[in-house]
């Protein structure tokens, strides 16, 4: 069986309505043939507002951002991944404000209705940026869905650094991993970004996707994020792939190769669960 996997490679828009933006994308990818299409990390909310003003503009995964994607899923009969700056307990921040919000990716199907949702697990703190300052991390991984085309998987950026992720999902019989991600650029980080995504394939012999925003970052910091979107088969072969401009790239995903590789090198079967979990 295959089907078609859409990745919307794109910045935060100026004006700021990111639905009439995300319209605009899905009618293309709708008009392109694609039947699942997937947003990258931090689509609702710029990550680059500070704390408080980040935690204001969270929303509950039933609010105004999130309803308005399930519609457009079933105005334009696509299933959709979109992520969300979703609203938090309160905790840990000053009064007045909504909470440290939860980075949420959600699944809406073709009729709009919510499939699935996932918080991210691994925050990204390091020498230039704290993820925790601003957001809470997930407390349970994504447990794979079944969708009309595969069983799909999902992490959010920073968990391709974290093989166990992935290879949970596997386990569970996860034929596409997807990674909707804001992958900050810098020395080697293209380069890392691909070879994780292509490892996380070969190892657990599967479909994995990754599709970063392609805009600038950190403003005066100078650091932009590296676009580079790309789909890797189960053997960690590159099926498509962007490099920093804004666009919908589409891949064909035949799961026939996965079962091929599967039956050829049965890694999973081969795991020694008596020396390690």
């Amino acid at each position: 069986m295959s089907f078609k996997l859409g990745l919307v490679q794109c910045c935060h828009p100026e004006d700021g309505d990111v639905l009439g933006m995300a319209d605009r994308w899905m009618g293309e990818a709708a008009r392109s043939g694609v039947d699942i299409v997937v947003f990258p990390e931090s689509l609702m909310t710029p990550y680059e507002l500070d704390a408080e003003a980040f935690a204001r503009a969270s929303e509950p995964i039933d609010g105004p951002f999130a309803s308005g994607m399930l519609a457009l899923a079933a105005k334009h009969g696509l299933w959709c991944v979109f992520t969300m700056n979703e609203r938090g307990s309160g905790q840990g921040m000053p009064d007045g404000a909504s909470g440290r919000p939860y980075n949420t990716a959600v699944v809406a199907d073709s009729d709009g209705a919510l499939r699935g949702a996932y918080r991210k697990v691994h925050l990204f703190d390091t020498d230039f940026t704290k993820e925790s300052a601003k957001v809470t991390a997930g407390a349970e991984l994504f447990a794979p869905i079944e969708t009309p085309f595969c069983k799909l998987g999902l992490g959010i950026c920073y968990d391709v650094r974290f093989p166990e992720l992935a290879r949970a999902a596997a386990l569970e019989g996860c034929q596409l991993m997807l990674y909707p991600a804001a992958w900050v650029d810098g020395p080697g980080k293209v380069r890392q970004w691909k070879t994780l995504l292509s490892a996380r394939a070969i190892e657990n012999e599967m479909f994995v996707a990754g599709l970063s925003r392609c805009d600038r970052a950190f403003g005066t910091a100078k650091r932009d994020y590296a676009g580079n979107s790309c789909v890797f088969g189960p053997l960690g072969e590159a099926l498509v792939s962007a490099e920093v401009d804004e666009e919908l790239l589409v891949a064909e995903i035949d799961l026939a190769a996965m079962e091929a590789a599967c039956a050829a090198m049965p890694v999973l079967s081969h795991r020694r669960t008596d020396l390690y979990s």
